[in-house]
């Protein structure tokens, strides 16, 4: 029978007329005589009240289930080899679908009325008071080992402490009957935004689709901005098992690091101009400086690319702060090719001494302007020497003015231990560490982490994760074009590109933009993590581009946020729903008029009514425990979900160099980021609580 409102908030009558079936059952099994039935009859009888009483039972036991969980978070810890991996679903959580009745149970849990149903027992409040006043050396030995008892988690332990994650546990124990959220992987095409602020698993989760990304076969490229050594272990370690190859950069930690060059591999030469002049401000009156940049820089790389060379951010500065060596060079290797005797031509054609003077006060190298000299006289042309004549043909001091911004970028990105890594030395035969393109990682299915080390230096940290960006993109448009494996003898197996942004306010630049547009017919699937929507807007600094890039988004995961903007993000996607309401209503009513049957009346009614609410307020959202969220997807399909901590029992080998930098990144880290609240959530990840 559906009745018109499902009230769990009440005794479980249930088990009354569970017992007195069963109870009945039992008599006429063992005394059928008493109640004058035949065997026969007597068998089918008992045999109806056991099951109206298992029934019963079942639906006591239902309502006691659902009233224990309100009040309680239970453990959920996995081994890794427990994560489910599949071709064609992804793996999220424990959870349920959420729908207009978890709304309504939740209105009701938050009745007056319904408080000591969410409420914990007296005698749980009197445990946690007895652990704290007893936790000391000077305590009495049994009431240590009392309050030891008290604190572990066992089934027999009516006290048993909530993990410490914090929130509201009655929202996730709104439904008893949990089941595995997973979701179809042809909407990872779509992307994927998860929002929460620090600590309260976002990392987690992105280990848990991590691990499936890499045991699936995709390339997995992971960026993590502040460092987060758990995450980099894991990487390693599922690479490891997985067979493939794994690649570990950190800026933080360059002797051991892999070695990228972000401008060394291109289409086209203008997207080493387009990656570095990128990181400038190109707001107000900065783009007209910018626009100088992107040409300034636009030259040089032509010039070096024409001469063999591959551009790097160590020949760009180098080149930059002193254009006249690389005019000479480039004049010299262009005429050699053109006007073998130019060198004789050179010496007819001398320099008045107004020229020289001119020469002398622009700053620029005499050698250099004499052939600018000789290149008007004779009227030859060449774009890339064209451009070099247009620099030059500026006083030196003014032109450094004009260009004066990429100096500070070009300094940070090439000094000490990180310019090894960021401009490599091919040629270098004694340095082992080893050298990867985006282009060789996804032909040879590699898995790599990407440390930023944002922590240390911010600004540096950003411009590396926007010219890795712009190269994914451009790698993605000549996958696009030319599929996997273009221009190889044996086309590579074609695997998706998952990649993974945590913290990606702190990378996202408008590289980032057409990654999302247009990246997925090229097979590319971005998961990206952030703590608010705000921090998307204030670093991409215009609100329509940040609009476009959550357009761009389509699976939405939130966790626990700190303001109502980011949880609006979730809850005005969602549809208005019916709540109904149980009113209850007396009156009564007396005559004077004798004339009258009756002289009192009275009346009592319940009366039933709906009104349009919610499916979720923001605040609902700002009470999550840590480690559970609210996933949007499949089409804006709402549910809720718990996140699985890895057993941390569970060991693997790793290198001892690998070891170290991970020892090195906690302390880093934790000195950052842990306050009162994250050591509690520390402590119980070490010692294998769960969410």
């Amino acid at each position: 029978m559906e009745y018109p409102i499902e009230n769990l908030f009440r005794p479980a009558v249930e088990y009354v007329p569970a017992i007195a079936s069963s109870s009945s059952a039992i008599l006429l099994l063992l005394s059928n005589q008493w109640f004058f039935l035949p065997d026969d009859l007597a068998m089918a009888s008992a045999g109806l009240l056991f099951v109206h009483g298992i029934v019963r039972f079942r639906q006591a036991n239902y309502v006691k289930r659902f009233q224990r969980n309100l009040t309680r978070l239970p453990h959920y810890i996995i081994k890794t080899s427990e994560i489910p991996t599949s071709k064609s679903r992804l793996f999220l959580g424990l959870g349920f679908k959420w729908d207009q009745s978890h709304t309504q149970r939740l209105a009701l849990a938050r009745d007056p009325k319904n408080k000591k149903y969410i409420s914990q027992s007296a005698l749980y409040h009197r445990a946690r008071l007895l652990e704290l006043d007893h936790d000391h050396e000077n305590s009495h030995a049994f009431m240590q080992w009392f309050t030891r008892q008290t604190r572990k988690h066992a089934w027999w332990n009516p006290v048993t402490p909530l993990p410490p994650v914090g929130g509201d546990p009655i929202i996730h124990g709104l439904e008893p009957n949990e089941y595995k959220i997973t979701m179809d992987l042809v909407e990872r095409a779509g992307h994927m935004v998860i929002l929460g602020t620090t600590r309260v698993g976002k990392t987690r989760l992105a280990e848990v689709l991590i691990t499936q990304d890499i045991r699936r076969g995709d390339v997995v490229i992971v960026f993590d901005p502040k460092g987060d050594a758990d995450l980099m272990i894991r990487c390693y370690i599922e690479a490891t098992l997985a067979g493939r190859e794994f690649f570990m950069f950190h800026l933080g930690h360059p002797d051991v690091s892999a070695r990228y060059n972000p401008i060394g591999n291109f289409s086209r030469t203008t997207e080493v101009s387009t990656r570095i002049a990128g990181q400038l401000p190109g707001e107000g009156q900065s783009a007209a400086f910018k626009e100088f940049v992107w040409r300034f820089v636009n030259v040089i790389a032509r010039a070096r690319t024409t001469l063999g060379y591959r551009p790097d951010y160590s020949m760009i500065y180098e080149d930059a702060v002193n254009i006249d060596k690389l005019a000479l060079e480039y004049f010299t290797f262009w005429l050699n090719k053109k006007r073998p005797d130019w060198k004789n031509e050179l010496e007819e054609i001398q320099l008045d001494k107004t020229q020289l003077q001119q020469i002398t006060k622009s700053g620029r190298a005499l050698e250099a302007m004499h052939i600018v000299e000789y290149l008007k006289a004779n009227n030859l042309h060449d774009p890339i020497a064209d451009g070099l004549v247009s620099i030059l043909s500026n006083d030196r001091s003014y032109f450094e003015k004009l260009v004066s911004s990429l100096y500070p970028l070009l300094e940070k990105l090439t000094t000490g231990k990180t310019a090894q890594i960021l401009s490599p030395q091919y040629d270098d035969l004694q340095d082992s560490r080893p050298i990867f393109d985006w282009m060789s990682v996804i032909e040879r299915g590699a898995v790599v982490y990407i440390g930023l080390d944002s922590l240390s230096d911010y600004e540096v940290a950003g411009a590396v994760g926007n010219a890795m960006f712009a190269d994914l993109t451009s790698i993605a448009g000549q996958i696009y074009k030319f599929e996997q494996g273009y221009g190889l003898s044996s086309a590579p197996l074609k695997r998706k590109i998952s990649i993974h942004a945590d913290e990606f306010n702190e990378l996202i630049g408008d590289e980032f933009i057409p990654l999302l547009n247009k990246a997925g017919g090229a097979g590319f699937q971005v998961t990206v993590y952030t703590q608010t929507w705000a921090d998307v807007e204030a670093r991409i600094g215009d609100k329509a581009k940040a609009s476009q890039i959550s357009g761009n988004l389509n699976t939405l995961i939130m966790m626990r946020v700190k303001n109502k903007e980011t949880a609006e993000i979730l809850t005005n996607q969602l549809p208005a729903i019916n709540l109904i309401r149980a009113i209850q209503a007396s009156s009564a009513a007396d005559s004077s008029d004798d004339r009258d049957v009756l002289s009192f009346t009275s009346k009592n009614e319940d009366r039933i009514s709906s009104e349009t609410a919610e499916m979720l307020h923001p605040a609902d959202l700002v009470q999550l425990p840590k480690g559970q969220a609210f996933a949007l997807i499949e089409g804006g399909q709402l549910y809720k979900i718990r996140l699985p901590l890895f057993d941390p029992n569970e060991t693997h080998p790793i290198p001892t160099d690998l070891a170290n930098v991970a020892t090195s990144m906690k302390q880093v880290y934790d000195a950052h980021y842990v306050d009162t609240d994250d050591e509690d959530f520390m402590t119980m990840e070490g010692k294998g609580s769960g969410f």
